[in-house]
């Protein structure tokens, strides 16, 4: 036990002694030169680029979503669209799963077991018998 505390104490100093060697925000040691990272100059002939304004780039390529030539229309056809088929999906889709029949009988079963065991407890008779079947009405093979 004696011998693990050393070895964590050793670790821990030869890290702090690494920490201390290393400037602040590096993890680990580069293989290059330090220097920033010049791009590269633009080739001859080629004008400065102009940033446009948002709206001017929206106006030459607008997001199109096949509604309509117009813009304006296509964006809120596609709107009006997504929201009734959400809507629709949503409601249509609760509604059919909420009104779906029994499935496998289940509820069918257990009214239908409550009800017998309700008979055979007002008969005075055990809710389980040892034969499924009456031994009286089965043909059974003769003794061998």
């Amino acid at each position: 036990m004696a011998a693990l505390g050393r070895s964590l104490r050793s670790l821990r100093a030869l890290g702090a002694l690494r920490a201390l060697r290393a400037p602040l925000g590096t993890r680990g040691r580069s293989s290059g030169a330090t220097g920033a990272v010049a791009l590269p100059p633009a080739p001859l002939g080629a004008e400065p680029h102009e940033v446009e304004p948002m709206l001017e780039a929206q106006r030459k390529n607008p997001d199109y979503h096949g509604f309509s030539p117009d813009p304006g229309a296509d964006a809120l056809n596609m709107r009006a669209v997504f929201l009734s088929g959400v809507s629709v999906a949503i409601v249509l889709g609760t509604l059919f799963l909420a009104y779906l029949p029994d499935y496998g009988l289940q509820q069918w079963a257990r009214r239908e077991a409550e009800l017998r065991v309700r008979e055979r407890e007002a008969r005075g008779e055990p809710l389980l018998t040892p034969n499924y079947y009456d031994p009286a009405h089965l043909a059974l093979p003769p003794p061998s």
